[in-house]
């Protein structure tokens, strides 16, 4: 079962990965239309950055050589890439500690299980959002990385 767990969170941040490579690197500033919120790479820089908010009471040492992105960084592709890359082995490596230790992840209830449902909710809604953004800034994503998302089996 662990390695069922791990291997989905990492099909979950490969896919993170193949929608940002979707992304044009003029629609990292692309906004909603009601012009609130975050911009296209401000997301991906979030979500990297609520990755490091777990990590910060639950593992700090995977903190060592991460850093957040901050808003004026946030639309350098190789940046977003390479953070989401090293954020996500830190949290493979949350995961693993966290089955070890009977699937405990320290503050977090009620088990790693839950932590993974939440971590893979909570990014694939500003996948949803950025794909949204996308459109209604004039970059649509294509269609290929759309539906390319949804094929788990292959990523």
């Amino acid at each position: 079962m662990e390695d069922q767990l791990i291997e989905t969170w990492n099909i979950h941040n490969r896919i993170n990965l193949y929608l940002l490579d979707g992304v044009a690197p003029e629609a990292l500033t692309g906004i909603s239309a009601s012009k609130k919120g975050r911009k296209v790479g401000e997301m991906f820089a979030h979500m990297h950055g609520v990755r490091l908010m777990w990590l910060e009471p639950a593992a700090p040492d995977l903190l060592e050589g991460l850093s957040k992105i901050e808003k004026d960084q946030a639309t350098d592709i190789a940046l977003l890439r390479r953070s989401l890359e090293e954020s996500g082995k830190a949290i493979e490596a949350l995961l693993k500690r966290s089955i070890a230790a009977g699937g405990k992840v320290k503050n977090f209830k009620p088990h790693v299980t839950a932590f993974l449902g939440y971590m893979i909710s909570h990014e694939s809604y500003h996948r949803g959002e950025i794909g949204i953004v996308l459109a209604q800034s004039g970059y649509p994503l294509d269609q290929k990385i759309s539906y390319g998302m949804w094929e788990w089996g292959v990523r």
